[in-house]
């Protein structure tokens, strides 16, 4: 019997099929999959469709993060991890099986293309680390890319996470923002198209807020996001 979660996704998900998705979505046997055309947004997120999914279980390099090697120069982890995404799954037909709606309105999932596992490939290659805070599904292959030094772990190196990152990032851009402890900038695009740029996005300091004009600075990536602005892509 479907939890009361289950029941709440499903009902969500087959609205949205509904409403705006022209059948993307299929809903059978209490589970939810979404299918189309993947477009990379970063190491860990992708847009199928008009959908924005967030990969379950993975926490990848954010825009701009180096990673540090002990007797080799850091490295540009974070465009490796979106190169490799790219090349499994841009332009490819996806297949995400929908775990949740994150407080970003993202759709979190499970995705493949052609039967290869988008999120545990990373990890396993060492361009991801195993998102343990939210699940502990992708732990033991972690652990087998430390243990081989592939990628991040290159020579039992330890790099700073996307976690402490982006909190270093945030810090930083909150002290230093016209709205106390808001550094998000809601910046709209000559095409009308309005994108939110994190601390740690790729144009995030190239980004003017005009208020005046109707940008905002937001609080928080849910706030952004339930008043209709997209994240920023990190290519």
């Amino acid at each position: 019997m479907a939890s009361r979660g289950q029941r709440f996704l499903g009902e969500c998900i087959c609205l949205l099929s509904a409403t705006l998705l022209g059948g993307m979505f299929a809903f059978a046997d209490e589970a939810a999959t979404l299918s189309g055309k993947a477009s990379v947004i970063d190491g860990d997120n992708l847009k199928v469709g008009v959908a924005l999914v967030r990969l379950h279980g993975i926490d990848a390099p954010e825009t701009g993060q180096l990673c540090e090697r002990p007797d080799l120069p850091s490295w540009h982890c974070d465009e490796a991890a979106v190169n490799r995404l790219v090349e499994l799954a841009e332009g490819r037909f996806t297949i995400c099986s929908l775990l949740e709606v994150d407080p970003y309105g993202r759709l979190v999932a499970t995705c493949e293309v052609k039967g290869i596992q988008l999120g545990p490939t990373l990890v396993k290659e060492g361009l991801a680390w195993a998102f343990s805070k939210y699940s502990q599904d992708y732990v033991p292959f972690e652990q087998a890319a430390r243990r081989s030094g592939l990628g991040i772990w290159h020579n039992g190196a330890e790099p700073q996470t996307p976690a402490d990152y982006r909190a270093d990032r945030w810090a930083r851009a909150a002290a230093a923002s016209p709205r106390e402890g808001c550094p998000i900038k809601g910046n709209i695009a000559r095409n009308g198209e309005r994108i939110y740029h994190a601390p740690w996005s790729k144009y995030y300091s190239r980004t003017k807020i005009d208020e005046a004009a109707g940008e905002r600075w937001f609080c928080d990536e849910a706030e952004a996001a339930s008043e209709g602005w997209r994240p920023a892509r990190s290519r």
